[in-house]
């Protein structure tokens, strides 16, 4: 008897000794607010606060990545897979890089010849105030022949009051040394919007920086950023949706814009000319998406284009730190 009370004893204490070792490594443990998580299927997720608000698609199986789906604080889905009433724009993949023509090949309708194939992921980075990924892409010709790399930084963090933001950072890299961009309406960055914020299909407005309103008036006009906004499920008497700003230090800027009342806007960097990338001076351009709920009119609009105008961009180098290859970091 006295050995079975001394076993339970023994066991006692140390089930005590480890539920305190377990309580302080839980007070101990802060899972940072801003994460970037890997997830099967070739996607790769950022959460805030344990909640998945946009993915990153890099599987083989679509001929370009993208991102879907782009969450508002709501939890709305503020952008859609493929035209609401078009079957040959499936290629219009919520949030995504394309080009039409790049050295006479066609990066941007999914009949076209060229595909853009995520090489390798170079950095995954968590945060309290935002989370980072970085990314090498390669755009190859019919026959599997690579004309450029990009490099992808996205940063997503939440935005002052507004909601949340995906901010990015594109490195063109021809492999030639030089490589032409024809003029083109298409490319680079696209952004589809949900049907219940399209202009036709549903009640949203498009809206600019020149306070302009609707396609007519802001279609291939210069403006520093585009908005596109209105009642959703989740804010049936308010507005959601999504503000697209360009950065001072992109060439043409402020950019020319290619608008839709369907519900697609895109930056039209090749809009009204073409361009010529050279090996030995990369092309870097840098792009704004605010997935907003509420109060975000002009002015609040403003606010955050004079915030991206000053914030610093990314650069991405070999680690000097243990167990990583690359890092990522604000310059």
């Amino acid at each position: 008897m006295k050995c079975i009370l001394n076993y339970y004893s023994a066991v006692f204490i140390f089930l005590a000794v480890v539920s305190g070792i377990v309580s302080a490594a839980e007070k101990d443990l802060k899972v940072p607010s801003c994460r970037v998580v890997p997830l099967p299927g070739h996607r790769t997720a950022f959460l805030y606060q344990g909640k998945e608000v946009a993915v990153w698609h890099y599987g083989s199986q679509y001929p370009r990545p993208f991102f879907y789906p782009l969450r508002s604080v709501k939890g709305t889905s503020l952008t859609r897979m493929g035209h609401p009433g078009a079957p040959d724009h499936d290629h219009h993949r919520s949030v995504w890089f394309a080009h039409h023509k790049v050295g006479g090949v066609d990066f941007w309708s999914d009949l076209g010849n060229g595909k853009v194939k995520q090489k390798q992921w170079l950095a995954y980075e968590d945060g309290e105030d935002e989370a980072l990924m970085a990314v090498l892409l390669g755009w190859f010709d019919g026959q599997d022949k690579l004309l450029m790399e990009q490099e992808v930084v996205a940063a997503w963090r939440p935005g002052n009051g507004l909601g949340h933001e995906l901010e990015l950072q594109l490195t063109f890299r021809p492999v030639a040394e030089r490589l032409d961009l024809e003029k083109t309406n298409f490319g680079f960055l696209a952004v589809r919007m949900a049907k219940y914020l399209s202009g036709h299909f549903g009640t949203g407005q498009l809206s600019d920086s020149e306070r302009r309103k609707g396609e007519k008036a802001i279609f291939s006009k210069s403006a520093r950023w585009v908005d596109y906004s209105g009642p959703t499920p989740a804010v049936p008497d308010g507005r959601e949706g999504i503000a697209y700003f360009d950065h001072p230090e992109n060439p043409n800027y402020p950019s020319h814009w290619h608008v839709r009342e369907d519900g697609w806007m895109g930056s039209g960097f090749c809009l009204k000319e073409s361009h010529t990338l050279k090996r030995e001076s990369p092309l870097v351009l840098r792009y704004l998406l605010l997935a907003h709920s509420g109060n975000a009119g002009h002015p609040q609009l403003e606010g955050v284009a004079k915030d991206f105008k000053v914030r610093p961009g990314f650069s991405v180098s070999k680690s000097s730190r243990p167990h990583r290859h690359f890092e990522v970091r604000r310059k």
